[in-house]
């Protein structure tokens, strides 16, 4: 190092922020299948442009045939962002929704809870975690598009969740449950303790209709009911519990930023 170069005050990256994965992901997406071919058919637009000013020029122009080179560079990129567009969409509705709950869940901080936000694992990532007086919960955060005017609801169980009487493609029960299990574990290997742990499934802006009995070993909410929910259980942490789990998790955390 030389004598100019002076050392960041910061020794660990910050945690991850609410949806980071999910814009990266779009960002990732905009790149190479939205401005990248936007460009592409812009460089060819200019092309053919310039062969147009030469034809006013003594000398031999193609500008017929670079034309249609521009034109074949245009469909191309009106094909690839048509095709990209709804997976933008759908990713940026995804971040907005975490971001919404993450900025909702800050506020449990008042009563003890310690939040996490885009924890990655390997290949895949938990949205939130909260470490608390009432244990570990991972959160999975749904936001799903609802029809204008119509009267609909996500339903569940205990086994199966319907979206508007539908099953979404990737199963969030099967998917919480997993991510629930791997912090567990996580944990474990780092402490060396078994800490209680719950999946909880978060759609915000849906009324969620509960069976009887669904809601033994997996919450499925509407975000504005997590806080109630969370008051009526009994306490299983105490304070130095909490600060042990979210010390090793953060841990984990900067460790993870810093590979990157």
């Amino acid at each position: 190092m030389t004598k100019l170069e002076k050392p960041s005050p910061i020794k660990d990256k910050p945690l991850r922020n609410p949806g980071q994965s999910l814009d990266e992901q779009r960002d990732d997406l905009l790149y190479n299948k939205v401005l990248a071919p936007s460009l592409y058919a812009l460089f060819l637009v200019l092309l053919a442009g310039l062969e147009w000013v030469r034809y006013y020029f003594p000398q031999t122009p193609s500008p017929i045939l670079f034309t249609i080179i521009a034109l074949c560079g245009i469909g191309y990129a009106v094909f690839r962002i048509k095709h990209a567009w709804p997976a933008v969409h759908t990713l940026r509705q995804g971040r907005d929704g975490e971001k919404a709950v993450g900025q909702f869940l800050e506020r449990l901080r008042e009563r003890g809870y310690q939040v996490f936000h885009d924890v990655v694992g390997a290949g895949f990532n938990v949205d939130h975690v909260l470490i608390g007086p009432a244990g570990l919960f991972t959160i999975e955060t749904k936001t799903y598009s609802k029809p204008l005017g119509a009267d609909v609801k996500v339903g569940f169980d205990g086994e199966r969740i319907l979206v508007d009487g539908f099953e979404p493609d990737r199963d969030p029960v099967v998917q919480a449950k997993a991510q629930t299990a791997w912090l567990r574990e996580l944990l474990a290997e780092s402490t060396g303790r078994k800490f209680p742990a719950r999946p909880v499934i978060l759609f915000p802006g849906w009324f969620v209709e509960q069976s009887k009995g669904s809601l033994r070993e997996m919450w499925v909410l509407n975000p504005k009911a997590l806080p109630d929910f969370l008051a009526n259980e009994p306490e299983v942490l105490a304070a130095e519990d909490v600060k042990l789990a979210s010390f090793h998790l953060s841990r984990f955390i900067r460790t993870g930023e810093r590979r990157t």
